[in-house]
């Protein structure tokens, strides 16, 4: 069964690009697995960090995990390139654990879509170091 077009579709512009990044931010603000899980394909494939998996029904598994550790979450992200089917973001995000302590992220994903829109691989890299609440950029 084919699922609908997720739009915008490739190839990108300027400004579909942009509705996409935006879209995701989003989307990930929302800390919901199952809502994130459905911008990618059935066997969508993933490396977050050194974790590499791939399927929806991981996806969500990992975000679920994710956001039971990272807690109130808070993302950025800004278009850096894209071309044909691809779009690359730079990222900020903001969290806290659960003794308290805050963390700012930095990071690089590079994003590859089918025809319909939806992700059919995500590459993240990222970096992480504490900071103090006062020093939050994101609420």
């Amino acid at each position: 069964m084919t699922e609908p077009d997720k739009p915008p579709v490739p190839p990108f512009t300027l400004e579909t690009a942009t509705k996409k990044v935006k879209a995701a931010e989003d989307a990930w603000n929302t800390c919901d697995p199952a809502k994130v899980s459905m911008a990618y394909t059935q066997d969508s494939k993933w490396r977050n960090r050194d974790d590499f998996f791939e399927g929806r029904d991981a996806i969500k598994a990992f975000l679920t995990k994710k956001w039971e550790k990272e807690l109130e979450y808070k993302l950025m992200k800004e278009l850096w390139c894209y071309q044909g089917n691809r779009i690359s973001v730079r990222f900020e995000y903001e969290y806290h654990d659960h003794s308290g302590q805050w963390w700012r992220a930095h990071g690089n994903e590079h994003w590859e879509f089918n025809d319909q829109g939806y992700m059919l691989r995500r590459d993240m890299s990222a970096n992480d170091y504490k900071i103090e609440e006062c020093e939050r950029r994101y609420k």
